[in-house]
């Protein structure tokens, strides 16, 4: 059984950067591919970016492409996300998961076993 805590949420201007973290255990951190999905309210759960097990492969959803950057360090058990130049309609509750199998060029939420409590993003324009 995967845990998973995310951190680093907050509010921040438009035009401003956030990290969110995302600290696993419970498992064996790098057999997992590792996403961050958002919920906005009123709105679908959808994936924001994955990373694969051994970090060589990404995906990014086309509205982050260019300001947002996932990245993990297996040997601290940890996913971050990188957000820059953040807009308004970022604004949502950010999730991270973990799932064991990895698509090319796409990413089924189905896909993930693990989630974590959520941390809110909230951007002000």
């Amino acid at each position: 059984q995967v845990q998973l805590v995310e951190s680093g949420g907050g509010l921040v201007q438009a035009g401003g950067s956030l990290r969110l973290s995302c600290a696993a255990s419970g498992g064996t951190f790098s057999n997992y591919a590792m996403g961050w999905f958002r919920q906005a309210p009123g709105k679908e759960r959808e994936i924001v970016a994955a990373i694969k097990w051994s970090g060589g492969s990404t995906y990014y959803t086309n509205s982050v492409k260019g300001r947002f950057t996932i990245s993990r360090d297996n040997a601290k058990n940890t996913v971050y996300l990188q957000m820059n130049s953040l807009k308004a309609e970022d604004t949502a509750v950010y999730y991270c998961a973990a799932g064991q199998k990895w698509r090319i060029n796409s990413v089924d939420r189905n896909d993930y076993n693990y989630w974590g409590q959520g941390t809110q993003v909230t951007v002000s324009s």
